[in-house]
């Protein structure tokens, strides 16, 4: 009975300390001439760390539960002796039900990544303050790839971890590196947390919720159905298109870049009907993809 009670006791445990993320992290120096590449080895190590090992939410995860994503950080230049510019690349995954596919729910290209890091130095973050670039930053992205997610199980379910986002955003407001001022750039992380958070762009955030619990997650069982279900949500992002809520709809495009690829397989499969409809939809609301969705007319084998 103790030998059954014990096991249990661990595997609670378990369960109680997983934390929300999965994150894989890869940290690429080719670009920079040093001849000490351990700190890049450092460097990946403490931001898996940092981002894996910490709690993001009040909510308690399982393992399996933790959200997949990757980070790639690029590092372009070395600034001086522990500061360095480059980019990051951001990648989340959402699980299907009844099947073993992910469906991407973010992929994001920052070009606005500079910081400071020292080897062996214990990485800071706050809440209430601006203390480090590369923790804020981080964090930033930490709480849109948990708020997508949750709004992608309940419609805007994701509310409150894109407010934390934008605290860090508010905070950052005296920081001298790029990215989080609203006039630093028409795509950054202000405009992306200001969309996001803009009851103009709602209908993107209705879609994410729509396109995964009505339409991905039953095509297992019921793929007409769920096709059907995905071709009217994507009115949600037709709507937010035609109404232009702002110059340059960083939000949309976020969502249409995680998504462009899966929906050509998706209605691949379909009908002439539907796939004529959703091929000039989707050729209306992004239309430097245009060739890509020709693929749904035309697709391979058929």
């Amino acid at each position: 009975m103790r030998k059954y009670l014990i096991i249990s006791l661990f595997l609670l445990s378990g369960i109680v300390n997983a934390q929300e993320l999965n994150c894989r992290i890869q940290v690429s120096s080719q670009s920079i001439q040093s001849s000490n590449k351990r700190v890049f080895e450092s460097m990946q190590k403490d931001l898996y760390e940092f981002l894996n090992n910490r709690k993001w939410t009040d909510n308690v995860f399982s393992t399996d539960e933790r959200i997949e994503c990757n980070i790639l950080i690029n590092l372009t230049d070395q600034i001086s002796s522990d500061e360095y510019k480059g980019t990051i690349q951001i990648q989340s995954n959402r699980p299907v039900f009844n099947s073993n596919y992910n469906s991407v729910m973010l992929n994001y290209k920052d070009n606005d990544l500079q910081f400071r890091y020292v080897e062996f130095q214990s990485m800071e973050f706050s809440e209430n303050s601006h203390m480090s670039n590369l923790t804020s930053i981080l964090a930033f992205y930490a709480y849109v790839i948990i708020g997508l997610d949750y709004d992608a199980f309940s419609l805007d379910g994701g509310t409150a971890y894109f407010q934390r986002a934008e605290k860090i955003v508010t905070n950052a407001q005296t920081a001298q590196e790029k990215g989080w001022k609203s006039f630093d750039s028409q795509k950054n992380r202000y405009w992306l947390i200001e969309n996001i958070l803009n009851p103009k762009y709602g209908p993107i955030r209705e879609f994410y919720y729509r396109y995964h619990k009505n339409g991905l997650d039953v095509m297992a069982e019921k793929s007409a159905d769920g096709r059907a279900s995905i071709a009217e949500d994507l009115k949600l992002l037709q709507k937010v298109y035609r109404e232009k809520p702002s110059a340059f709809m960083t939000f949309l495009q976020v969502a249409i870049d995680a998504k462009s690829d899966e929906l050509v397989n998706v209605f691949s499969e379909s009908y002439p009907e539907e796939r004529t409809r959703v091929n000039n939809l989707l050729k209306e609301i992004d239309p430097t993809n245009s060739g890509k969705y020709q693929k749904i007319l035309t697709p391979e084998g058929k």
